[in-house]
């Protein structure tokens, strides 16, 4: 459990992640951090000094991982509460509804159980800003020289106060009954958790508002986090959908920022369905002035097809959360996200991605229209992609890839408007993903195969 040193970035583009406690997320490097997060965000004029908030979703690491960022801030002299099993977005509500300095999440949402990640909300519930990450990133890497175990093991214990998780269910049913009370009496849900940060609250609001719940995949042991279920790999939630008659299925990821959906047939609705789903209804009601919602590039042209006969645009941002959070902002907008089911609500809800409630939105629009899931999807017809993942050793700047351009150009002009190629880096793991659309769905994937292959052997040769 060392600290690995590196001289690169620290923060990736959903905070610090990687093997838990290895690296920068090991004990040791966590404490510093949360002294540096301390030092960094806990100067404040608004009375928020001195308290924090840390959640996290179903790993068998988080009780080490928060005992040791607690030890930081208190050092920083700020204390910690947590709220214990939670939401990302439950823990983004409650930073920006509380007077506290900073908020942290233990999680690393999709990935499997063996990873972790911490990510910090400043005060509001925000996002950090790049200043307030690369000053924290300054001082996490002065901090690890100053560590003074006998200290740290003095410090008082982590506060725990299940309170929290019950205000953001209150939170969350109390959305659902706005306007026009959500009612969903009569209506089987299966709710898949993904044995992650949703596994109790999530049945618990369903309930409330009055559905026949099934909880699959709702009990986190430590290590069944994402394996095999959730967002991620929706098979046994299709299944039991069908198997029970159910009208629709949710499924999360480990820390329920996502959600796809399954319609009455148990096919699956993604994130790019949702958004059309919820931008016509939108648009439908004369809800917003600004007839546009933000997607990623990743996000398939049949979004743009489904959108446009309701006079809806897209403006188009790169990939990642905080990607789509500044085109929100930057443009004024309410609703964008990502195919993955990242779906994020604009000012009115602080711009937070939350799978309950973009679930809540769905089946809101439904209630109104008195429609199955399938009815309301049908607009959104996907143009045929691939998406391979290349496990990479390193990540040289794609431009320098001489032969790999070559290819990757003469695909697009192939491809024409008909279709798009698009390839990155990830930002939390070390792979290179190749995403092409068009209308062939046999030549699309041929190129896919050839143009991942073509990008392996160059990195690999250096």
């Amino acid at each position: 459990m060392t600290t690995k040193r590196s001289d690169g970035p620290i923060f990736g583009t959903d905070g610090i992640r990687g093997r838990a406690l290895e690296g920068w997320l090991s004990p040791t490097a966590v404490e510093a951090l949360g002294r540096a997060a301390g030092a960094v965000l806990g100067r404040s004029s608004d009375g928020s000094e001195g308290k924090a908030l840390i959640a996290h979703d179903g790993r068998a690491s988080a009780g080490p991982l928060q005992e040791a960022l607690a030890r930081g801030l208190a050092q920083s002299g700020i204390r910690a509460t947590t709220a214990g099993l939670l939401p990302t977005p439950g823990l983004a509500w409650l930073t920006g509804s509380r007077p506290v300095a900073l908020g942290a999440m233990i999680s690393a949402s999709h990935n499997p159980a063996e990873d972790n990640g911490i990510k910090l909300f400043a005060g509001g519930g925000n996002k950090l800003t790049d200043a307030e990450q690369a000053e924290i990133e300054i001082r996490l890497r002065d901090e690890l020289d100053r560590i003074d175990p006998d200290g740290a093991a003095a410090e008082p214990p982590l506060e725990r106060d299940d309170s929290l998780r019950s205000a953001y269910a209150d939170h969350l049913v109390a959305l659902g009954s706005e306007g026009d009370p959500l009612d969903l009496s009569g209506l089987k849900i299966v709710l898949d958790g993904a044995n992650g940060a949703a596994s109790s609250v999530g049945p618990d609001v369903l309930a409330r508002l009055g559905a026949e719940v099934t909880s699959l995949h709702c009990a986190p042991d430590g290590l069944n986090i994402n394996a095999g279920c959730g967002s991620t790999h929706p098979e046994s939630l299709q299944a039991r959908v069908r198997e029970a008659g159910a009208d629709l299925g949710i499924a999360l990821d480990g820390d329920a920022d996502r959600c796809l959906l399954v319609d009455e047939r148990g096919e699956l609705v993604d994130g790019d369905a949702i958004m059309t789903i919820i931008a016509r209804d939108a648009a439908d009601r004369g809800l917003w002035t600004d007839q546009r919602i933000v997607a990623t590039v990743m996000s398939n042209r049949g979004l743009h097809r489904a959108l446009a006969p309701s006079g809806i645009g897209v403006h188009e941002v790169g990939v990642g959360d905080r990607q789509v959070v500044e085109g929100l902002r930057s443009e004024g907008l309410c609703l964008g996200g990502e195919k993955s089911g990242h779906i994020i609500f604009g000012s009115e809800n602080e711009f937070i991605g939350d799978g309950l409630l973009t679930a809540l939105h769905v089946l809101g629009v439904a209630a109104r229209n008195k429609a199955a899931l399938s009815t309301l999807a049908a607009p959104f017809v996907p143009f045929p992609q691939v998406l391979l993942g290349l496990v990479v050793a390193s990540k040289p700047d794609l431009e320098t890839l001489t032969e790999f351009q070559a290819l990757r150009a003469r695909f697009e002009e192939e491809l024409g408007d008909d279709g798009r190629v698009n390839v990155r880096y990830s930002g939390t793991e070390p792979k290179a993903r190749v995403m092409i659309e068009g209308a062939d769905a046999q030549r699309i994937e041929q190129m896919a195969v050839q143009l991942s292959e073509t990008l392996a052997k160059e990195i690999e040769r250096g």
